[in-house]
């Protein structure tokens, strides 16, 4: 425990998807194609710690779900393949699975400590078939019919409906990237089957993040009789499909054109202005929808009392690129860009220590096990890989790391202080650049610097304990080096 710190009675996790941190008005640096007005998350951050050098352990979702959830690293994804599973995307990701057994989940270790433990969440990958995400919760909500989600069969959506939200470019295009369409339904399934789920929401509370919040707030009034509460609140907004009431949108474009709700998961350097405006407008008005529902369980957790004894953390587990480079709309693990890679990071102590100030310290997904538990006085039944970053935000601590490594697929990141290095975990196809936050049009110093990059890449290695999986290791071997880089992650 920090010096002079009691232990905290409840402790409170709230993690959005996709929620990028230049799109939190509080960290004062927003894309040039939009000012998101997040008044609650700001108001937030006046009484938090905020750190802006926090990133992820690993990527994609579940992957970063499983770092934030056990403490644990999940890169470089040994016993990570996971094509044999199924009942999800086949190979989407290494490390794309359930929990290890062998690992302990915070909720888990809060159980066995005491606490009241409850998950809410509309993330449907934590619920598909061979999934434990819901380990040592004594209560978990699952909210239906995000994304994908087979909450609902029929009717099926005709032609017409799905080109008026997604253009029959895009439909194709998506389909083509990711190889994650469905046998039989051809490309537009992706399309079809978002807009079956969102049909006859007409009312904004009926919206997912919405939801989560509202079965939040109800989770917390219904379990005041706890002695100590731990809640994980997960909202799958902002990410896509970006469907956002009309209001919302209309604050960041307030044409009458054609409709954009999709990712594409591809370089698009010819998409049109009007397409590009209207995917960015989706997006950011869907921030600021959950920034205002955000703002009803803080309420919630105000007028309760709660606010008052739980240590809150709000997070994200990646961003996600809007056409900034190269034309890309999405995310991936090579080339990696600081628009998916960054995430927010606020924590409101109780006692209102630290309020309203800054930490640059580097943070990762993992460290997020090691704080909660050291601030609500736990130990964990086993050793685990995060650093508890408590001492570091409240009492003038040493940082915790001086660099941080993110894995996905066959790639890895590493940043400090100087440099953005990414590469593939064979060693082919760097790219460096001379800034923790390169610029879209930065140049690739990699054959500048062959020194920076043989060092960098053996802070990647030996944060991956010194060894890759063979079957990572033949996935980078027929991958393409840069510049034919992969637009998404899957194992083939």
């Amino acid at each position: 425990m920090a010096d002079g710190m009691a232990p905290v009675r409840h402790v409170v996790l709230i993690v959005f998807d996709t929620l990028r941190r230049d799109a939190v008005g509080c960290y004062g640096t927003p894309p040039d194609w939009a000012r998101m007005a997040t008044p609650h998350l700001d108001a937030f951050a006046r009484e938090s710690v905020t750190f802006t050098r926090a990133y992820p352990e690993s990527l994609p979702t579940l992957c970063a779900r499983r770092s934030i959830y056990t403490g644990h690293r999940t890169y470089p994804f040994h016993n990570g393949d996971f094509r044999h599973i199924k009942g999800d995307f086949v190979g989407i990701a290494p490390g794309w699975g359930p929990i290890p057994e062998s690992q302990s989940t915070l909720a888990e270790t809060f159980e066995a400590a005491g606490f009241r433990t409850g998950l809410v969440s509309d993330l449907y990958h934590q619920f598909k078939p061979s999934k434990n995400f819901w380990r040592g919760f004594h209560q978990w909500n699952f909210v239906r019919g995000q994304e994908a989600d087979a909450a609902r069969s029929g009717p099926w959506p005709s032609q017409d409906e799905i080109d008026r939200w997604v253009p029959r470019e895009l439909q194709m295009l998506r389909g083509k990237a990711t190889g994650l369409e469905q046998p039989g339904f051809g490309a537009q399934w992706f399309s079809s089957r978002i807009l079956l789920n969102m049909r006859d929401r007409v009312r904004e509370e009926l919206w997912f993040n919405a939801q989560v919040m509202q079965e939040s707030a109800r989770w917390i009034e219904q379990n005041l009789d706890a002695d100590r509460m731990f809640l994980t609140v997960e909202s799958f907004d902002p990410h896509e499909p970006w469907f956002v009431p009309e209001h919302y949108r209309r604050r960041h474009d307030d044409s009458d054109g054609q409709e954009q709700v999709i990712s594409p998961y591809a370089e698009m350097p010819w998409l049109s202005e009007a397409l590009v405006r209207r995917t960015r407008a989706n997006y950011a008005g869907l921030v600021e929808m959950c920034d205002r529902w955000f703002g009803h369980l803080l309420d919630t957790l105000r007028v309760t009392g709660v606010l008052d004894q739980a240590l809150v953390v709000v997070t994200s587990d990646h961003g996600h690129s809007m056409w900034e480079r190269r034309g890309y709309i999405g995310k991936r693990g090579y080339p990696s860009d600081p628009e998916s890679y960054e995430v927010p990071l606020m924590v409101r102590h109780p006692k209102g220590i630290g309020a309203g100030t800054r930490s640059d310290a580097w943070v990762q997904h993992h460290d997020i096990s090691a704080t909660l538990l050291e601030a609500a006085g736990v130990r964990p039944d086993q050793p685990i890989d995060g650093k508890s970053f408590l001492s570091a935000a409240f009492a003038g601590g040493r940082p915790i790391r001086d660099h941080v490594t993110v894995g996905w697929g066959t790639a890895m990141t590493v940043i400090d202080d100087k440099w953005w290095f990414n590469c593939k975990i064979n060693g082919r196809g760097a790219f460096l650049h001379d800034s923790p936050r390169p610029a879209p049009d930065a140049p690739n110093l990699a054959e500048r610097h062959p020194d920076v990059v043989k060092r960098l890449f053996a802070v990647g290695t030996s944060d991956a304990g010194g060894s890759f999986p063979d079957y990572l290791l033949a996935q980078s071997e027929s991958a393409d080096d840069a510049p034919g880089c992969s637009p998404f992650a899957a194992i083939r």
